[in-house]
């Protein structure tokens, strides 16, 4: 089952919050690649970034967990695809649709549009209005 993963579960997997057990357990099961962008990349970092910032993450902890998530980039667990123009037109009309029910946020809205575009089945996430939404939209959410 081909997978997508959003910021809030990958970030969950390089950073040690409340997520990351879970995470870590859901990455058992995981068919690799995970599939991602580089926006997905640019919100890792900055995720991560913020982390440092809020000094819930000190500087090495920080280059750390950049460290591992640009490893498995390079390894091969997560593979980074360009973003294809068609999301966006795909995000409008899932926004139209399920935005009014679910009040998603336009990241979350393009998330979904991003991995429907991927063709992923799996949607990994830890953000509930977007399990929502992701699952409105026919993905499997793990």
């Amino acid at each position: 089952m081909s997978a997508y993963a959003d910021t809030s579960f990958l970030v969950s997997l390089y950073v040690l919050d409340t997520n990351s057990a879970l995470a870590a357990a859901r990455m058992r099961r995981v068919e690799l690649p995970i599939v991602n962008t580089p926006f997905g990349e640019l919100e890792i970092t900055n995720a991560i970034s913020l982390r440092h910032f809020r000094g819930e993450l000190n500087a090495t902890e920080a280059k750390a967990a950049y460290t591992l998530f640009q490893k498995d980039v390079e390894g091969g667990v997560i593979q980074i695809r360009p973003i294809p123009s068609a999301v966006y037109g795909h995000a409008k009309q899932i926004a139209r649709r399920r935005t009014p029910r679910f009040g998603t946020r336009t990241l979350e809205v393009i998330h979904v549009a991003i991995a429907l575009q991927f063709r992923a089945e799996a949607f990994y996430t830890f953000d509930a209005r977007q399990a929502k939404l992701a699952k409105a939209e026919g993905l499997t959410i793990i």
